[in-house]
This record gives C-alpha cells, sequence and structure tokens, in this order.
C-alpha cells in the first residue's frame, strides 16, 4: 500500500497576479484526485485555495478542508468540500492539517503560505516528522522562499543540510510524478528520504 493517501497543499487564499498560477492550482487539484489522493488544504472557497479544492471535487476527489472558526465568520470557508474541520485557532488549524496528510506541497501564496511551509519545515529539521515536502514552482514563485532560506544558511542561522528538508519541483505535472513515485516507492515515502 502506497504511504502517501493525503496530500496538504498551502496555497493563497488571492488569486495572484498570473493566470499561470490559477491553472496550476486547476492541474494540481485534478491530478490529486486522479492519483486518488486526498487533499488537505486550508478550508477556503476563495483564491487558490478554493481552485485546488473545485477542481479535486470536480474530478471526483475527496478534500479536507481545515479552517479557523474565526475565518467561517468572514465567510470564506467552503461548504461544499467533503469533510470540513473547524478549529479553534491557527496553530490548531496547522497541526489538525499535519495530522490529515502524508505529504505537503507548497504552491504560490502569501504571508499564510509562507507560515505553513516555514512551520512545517522547522518541524522537520526538528525531526517532528519526515514527511516529504515539495515546494511547486510556478512561473518562478518559489525564488524568493528559496533565497530567504539560502540567506539564512549564508549568514551562519541555519546549516546546508536545511536543503534536504525540501525539494523545489519545477510545475504541476513534475509535482505529481514524484507524489507518484513516493507513494509507489518501497518502504514508503520516507525510505527516499
Amino acid at each position: 500500500m502506497p504511504d502517501i493517501h493525503s496530500v496538504a497543499v498551502f496555497c493563497g487564499a488571492q488569486a495572484g497576479g498570473r493566470p499561470e498560477y490559477a491553472a496550476a492550482a486547476d492541474a494540481l487539484g485534478r491530478g490529486l484526485a486522479q492519483a486518488g489522493m486526498r487533499l488537505v488544504y486550508g478550508g477556503g472557497r476563495v483564491g487558490l485555495m478554493g481552485r485546488v479544492a473545485d477542481a479535486t471535487m470536480a474530478a471526483g476527489g475527496t478534500v479536507t478542508g481545515v479552517i479557523p472558526e474565526f475565518l467561517t465568520r468572514w465567510e470564506v470557508a467552503h461548504d461544499q468540500v467533503s469533510d470540513l474541520v473547524i478549529t479553534d485557532s491557527m496553530h490548531s488549524r496547522k497541526r489538525h492539517m499535519f495530522d490529515l496528510a502524508d505529504a505537503f506541497v507548497t504552491m504560490p501564496g502569501g504571508l499564510g503560505t509562507l507560515d505553513e511551509t516555514f512551520e512545517i519545515l522547522t518541524w522537520r529539521q526538528l525531526k517532528l516528522h519526515d514527511k516529504p515536502i515539495l515546494l511547486c514552482d510556478v512561473a518562478g514563485s518559489v525564488r524568493p522562499l528559496v533565497a530567504a532560506i539560502e540567506a539564512a544558511i549564508a549568514e551562519g542561522f541555519a546549516r546546508s543540510e536545511v536543503r534536504g528538508l525540501y525539494e523545489v519541483v519545477e510545475g504541476v505535472p513534475a509535482v505529481l510524478a514524484r507524489l507518484r513515485h513516493l507513494a509507489t516507492a518501497p518502504g514508503g515515502a520516507s525510505a527516499l528520504l
């Protein structure tokens, strides 16, 4: 049995300024559904979050949204997903998404996306998990994030080994291929990391 059944996707609550971002969210959602992998995401119906959820469901996939209660009052919760989990805080949202996920994919996004990505990277650095973390580069979107990590290494605040905590993957087709490979590898995802 493959070890990757659920993929947490971190992405923007905005659509972003390039049409490539929306197209990538749609492609990722379709691809996860076709691969039989559940989407775990931030529970919103707006921006790239809404697009990846809608695309997953349109392709027959399963979607679990995880959203803090205060955001449901802002009317951004996606009420059509397979399962909507309402948490009491942003912190418990991230923990719940972590618990549900077998792997993580970062797509283009803003501060929330960066926060989720850096937290899951930090948890892996601290050996709290060994789940794959894929940074999906869409039209150069990952470059600033990787530059921040490289700056921390260059300034002596992080060891060069942190580069092994994540993989930069060029585009959605390559991300989906990597997830399929990890899911079917002998010993599962952790055997390759």
